[in-house]
């Protein structure tokens, strides 16, 4: 892992990321994990109106879930902060995803292999505004079952897209997935200013 020498001029240049996935993979863990201020979340406790609605099989002890988002911060060296955005995971919250995108250099879509389906939405979702992201693998249980490039085809994503496992709830995990993602934003960044007209 590279990190970028100090800026000349002293500056610190700051960027959002979102991190998107389904219900219940981590989203809120992930940002906790690793925020440097105490996050600010949108936990609500579940109530009746959510059965039938939310699928909380496999996380059976799950009881509160985000409604509008999750938002931390980690200084990632002296000159650069990036600002987190962790997003609702159920459909009925997803209007607020155009909000909680604009001005991000890139997103986390954290999946849990056991419900891979769930993370379809994020990766279209992405996929559609050309926003760069990365599938970060949640190792429940510190657990890895499926090797990354199984996970790559199963979703069926682009030979480009890094795909990283990771452990939501360790803060040197976390932030390894976020330079990655920092590191491949910068990659294309360069790759399209080089790339003829």
């Amino acid at each position: 892992m590279s990190h970028r020498p100090p800026t000349p001029s002293g500056r610190v240049t700051s960027a959002k990321i979102v991190i998107a996935g389904g219900f219940g993979v981590g989203k809120t863990t992930l940002v906790g994990s690793v925020s440097e201020i105490t996050p600010l979340t949108t936990e609500a406790i579940m109530t009746s109106a959510g059965v039938g609605v939310d699928d909380t099989r496999q996380v059976p002890g799950k009881t509160t879930t985000t409604v509008a988002m999750d938002f931390g911060r980690i200084s990632i060296d002296r000159d650069l902060i990036l600002y987190l955005f962790g997003t609702p995971g159920q459909t009925r919250f997803w209007f607020m995803w155009d909000e909680l995108v604009r001005g991000a250099i890139g997103a986390v879509v954290l999946v849990d292999t056991r419900r891979l389906a769930d993370c379809f939405a994020a990766i279209d979702f992405f996929e559609h505004r050309r926003l760069p992201y990365l599938v970060a693998i949640n190792c429940f249980d510190g657990m890895q079952y499926h090797d990354p490039q199984d996970v790559r085809d199963a979703l069926a994503i682009s030979g480009d897209v890094p795909v990283v496992a990771c452990d939501a709830r360790n803060r040197e995990s976390t932030k390894h997935v976020l330079i990655s993602l920092v590191e491949y934003v910068l990659t294309m960044r360069r790759t399209r200013a080089v790339a003829p007209a």
